[in-house]
């Protein structure tokens, strides 16, 4: 780990950061050149004790899963991220198999969708980041631990995630979960992280088994999406998506048809904030 290097790096990366660029008020009294050092460490979802530290040359060495929070806070493209693992001694992340790095455009595009939720999935439906609308309106699936951020495994295995949707079209929405699974397996073949989510679910849904046996493909997918929202009751929104072909991600947007009620609601939704979820 070359601590001088890394933290230059960093601090380098930090200035060269603008609010703007990250979806933040500039504020009248900012002097600093870039970013400061507590805005950073939010967008990483770190203590900035910590992020300071790595700047000041004296933090310990960051884990893999914290330095992929790293490039994704400082917005760094695939050869930034893979020159900050470097950096901080470990390998350069084999892109064949790790696809959580969502690329500098996307988190930009992310960054100024402040009044619509939007969300980044990975290409085996894992969500990778969400932005404060979509966390009030969806919860925080990012923190989840291990298969639990994969939407087809949460689903099938976790009744309360279902809460989202309204009942009626829980058997609708799992059997596109289902498919969009069965096409990333076909995608990706043996050994994947499709495959393992697969043999678990298996293993631990006799539902998922049963829907999986019908070998459904091409669900048809609808524009118009219905939630259920423990505040504000529910929402009707229309769902676009936006893909990465070169990491195939998937960005993600829900808006409202103006002037109707889900419009008013999600306007709520953003005074509320990401608590409005755990009501």
């Amino acid at each position: 780990m070359d601590r001088a290097q890394l933290a230059d790096f960093l601090r380098t990366r930090r200035e060269a950061l603008q609010p703007e660029d990250v979806g933040l008020p500039r504020g009248p009294r900012r002097r600093t050149s870039g970013l400061r050092r507590e805005e950073v460490a939010a967008l990483c979802g770190m203590s900035t004790d910590y992020y300071s530290r790595l700047e000041q040359q004296r933090g310990p060495q960051p884990s893999e899963p914290m330095l992929g929070a790293i490039a994704r806070g400082l917005r760094l493209s695939l050869a930034e991220r893979d020159h900050l693992f470097r950096l901080a001694g470990h390998g350069t992340p084999t892109r064949v198999r790790r696809s959580d790095h969502v690329d500098a455009g996307v988190m930009r595009v992310l960054d100024r969708l402040v009044d619509t939720p939007a969300l980044v999935l990975g290409p085996t439906g894992e969500t990778l980041v969400q932005n404060d609308l979509a966390l009030a309106l969806l919860g925080d699936e990012t923190s989840l631990p291990g298969d639990a951020r994969f939407m087809a495994y949460r689903w099938f295995t976790d009744p309360t995630s279902r809460a989202v949707y309204p009942p009626e079209d829980h058997d609708l929405r799992g059997r596109q979960f289902a498919a969009d699974l069965r096409e990333a397996y076909a995608r990706d073949g043996r050994g994947s992280v499709a495959e393992r989510l697969v043999e678990a679910l298996l293993g631990a849904s006799a539902e998922f088994a049963a829907v999986w046996a019908e070998h459904e493909v091409g669900h048809v997918r609808t524009q118009v999406k219905r939630f259920a929202h423990p505040e504000v009751g529910p929402l009707e929104l229309y769902c676009q998506s936006l893909l990465d072909t070169e990491q195939h991600h998937v960005l993600l947007v829900f808006t409202a048809e103006p002037g109707s009620a889900s419009a008013e609601k999600l306007e709520l939704l953003r005074v509320l904030g990401p608590e409005a979820r755990r009501g």
